[in-house]
């Protein structure tokens, strides 16, 4: 028998899914050994039955199951309860799942400043109807805040030979490693050592480089002064290759989390700025280090002045 596949998004904007088909052909092969059960952005299936004869979020259960997007809402809570209980394994598919994602830059500010925000500024002034939407949370959550995870894999989205390879050690039942090393640990730019950074600048201009040399003659962006993210932030993003941030010749902006399992970027990024003799006030936006990573209470609204 076909092992069962459980697929399903939440607050995200399917890049990750997108990321899996761009996995051509070898995507094609493995649904040959797979029976997919559940997936929205390929198939029509109802929560409560095609016909709606069956209970509410009524999911199949399947052995692997594979969840992007963070949880904003009552209806995302329920759906991935309804995941976690049909499905053996569990796997968090993107950053959105990981680590909050770009959602959860919300959860720097109220939940009601946010809809009035969102939904009323500058237009018709009034309440959201509690019928028209699903209750909001409190803030963007990770998966794993509300669920038990079993896999993890990061990315903005990660990248698909990731995604397809740890789908098929799954299935057949092998081992797989994740990527362990950090962005700057995979990164072959050119590095002059400790205190030989620039005064770290707003990323307005282009990093000084000669686009007719390959990206190791170039000199590492965080020594331009420009904020990398790169020692902060997990790799896997090039594969064995180079970072795919710096192959465009810009900085790493931190889309796979913190390389540390319950890391906090904007900590961490401080920490090894200050190591450089880099004043910490030099950057104009502190919050916008965890653009990728607000979830597990990271980011939170700022307390108001009295």
């Amino acid at each position: 028998m076909k092992p069962k596949l459980n697929f399903e998004w939440l607050h995200a904007c399917s890049g990750c899914e997108i990321s899996m088909l761009n996995w051509g052909e070898q995507l094609l092969d493995l649904f040959d050994q797979v029976e997919i059960v559940h997936f929205p952005l390929l198939m029509d299936h109802k929560y409560g039955g095609q016909l709606g004869e069956g209970a509410p979020l009524s999911l199949p259960e399947a052995d692997i199951g594979l969840v992007s997007g963070g949880v904003a809402h009552q209806e995302h809570l329920q759906v991935l309860q309804e995941m976690r209980k049909q499905c053996r394994t569990l796997i968090a598919l993107g950053t959105c799942a990981t680590h909050g994602g770009i959602p959860a830059m919300r959860n720097q500010w109220s939940t009601a400043d946010t809809l009035h925000t969102v939904f009323t500024a500058g237009t018709v002034d009034k309440e959201i109807s509690p019928s028209s939407a699903p209750a909001f949370l409190d803030r963007v959550y990770s998966i794993d805040e509300k669920v038990r995870v079993d896999v993890s894999l990061p990315g903005c989205p990660p990248q698909p030979q990731l995604i397809g390879a740890v789908i098929k050690a799954l299935v057949n039942k092998d081992a797989f490693q994740l990527p362990q090393k950090s962005v700057c640990e995979t990164c072959p730019t050119i590095r002059e050592g400790k205190k030989k950074m620039a005064p770290v600048q707003r990323f307005l201009h282009n990093a000084d480089y000669d686009r007719d040399q390959p990206v190791s003659e170039m000199q590492c962006l965080l020594e331009q002064g420009l904020v990398c993210m790169g020692p902060v932030t997990a790799g896997g993003c090039g594969g064995k290759d180079t970072p795919l941030c710096l192959q465009a010749r810009v900085p790493c902006r931190g889309c796979y989390g913190p390389v540390q399992p319950g890391g906090n970027q904007l900590l961490d990024m401080m920490n090894a700025l200050a190591s450089n003799g880099i004043d910490h006030r030099a950057l104009v936006d502190r919050k916008s280090l965890l653009r990728f990573s607000g979830a597990h209470g990271l980011l939170k609204p700022a307390r108001k002045k009295n």
